[in-house]
């Protein structure tokens, strides 16, 4: 019990010490978490654990969409694909459809690569991602 609670109290440390750049980054891991986690429901036919990853995942890329700077030219790039991925989500908790979550695993995944990647490369130059 007290391992629990000081593993608890380390990650909401960690949320609330995070850079905007590493919580971003800490979303897109939750949202390939949930979507692995819905594809392993599904295929268990627990359907309950299913409908509550995806709505999880659903609920990220809502946040994703909804916190996007649209001054800048990708913004509306990425609130295409977020709107792509959020209606296949819903598409994919409606039929529990293990398919479509790994269409959106895979978007999921590339988007925080690339994200890694460019807090990489901003780490270097001194730049925001």
């Amino acid at each position: 019990m007290i391992a629990y609670n000081a593993y608890n109290q380390y990650k909401e440390n960690s949320i609330f010490t995070a850079s905007p750049e590493e919580l971003t980054l800490m979303l897109y891991n939750g949202l390939v978490k949930f979507i692995m986690r819905g594809i392993d429901s599904i295929e268990k036919k627990n359907i309950e654990g299913a409908h509550t990853n995806i709505i999880k995942a659903q609920n990220i890329v809502s946040e994703f969409m909804n916190t996007l700077d649209m001054s800048y030219e990708i913004s509306s790039e990425l609130y295409a694909i977020y709107d792509y991925m959020l209606r296949r989500l819903i598409e994919a908790n409606v039929s529990k459809n293990k398919e479509i979550l790994e269409e959106v695993l895979g978007f999921a995944k590339t988007l925080r690569d690339t994200w890694e990647q460019a807090m990489k490369i901003s780490k270097k130059t001194g730049k925001n991602p």
